[in-house]
């Protein structure tokens, strides 16, 4: 089914690009904020970004485990929903993807 496609290291890919990710969000919001009531201001509205971003990444890791679970029980590339196969490209493109692109064109 997957000729030159490699789901295990496109998941790897994206497990790692989602962790450095968020642990780079988490470094961020770890920083002290500036004494300036101004500024703390402008910071906090920064953290509440760098809060939707990390949410973001922690999502992005939960669907990649999602996905590795699938692959390790054979259903990585089956729409969750239908049960056809999920097209290659898709794949390729959204590794993480449960859906073939008709259903999710559906859930929208």
């Amino acid at each position: 089914m997957f000729d030159a496609f490699d789901p295990r290291g496109a998941l790897e890919r994206l497990h790692r690009e989602y962790r450095q990710r968020a642990e780079a969000i988490r470094g961020d919001l770890g920083l002290l904020h500036d004494s300036d009531a101004v500024e703390q201001a402008g910071e906090r509205q920064n953290d509440d970004v760098l809060h939707a971003l990390l949410a973001e990444a922690e999502e992005g890791l939960r669907q990649v485990e999602q996905a590795r679970r699938r692959l390790a029980e054979g259903r990585y590339g089956v729409c969750r929903r239908c049960g056809q196969p999920v097209e290659l490209a898709r794949l390729a493109a959204l590794p993480a993807a449960e859906l073939c692109l008709h259903c999710a064109g559906l859930e929208r």
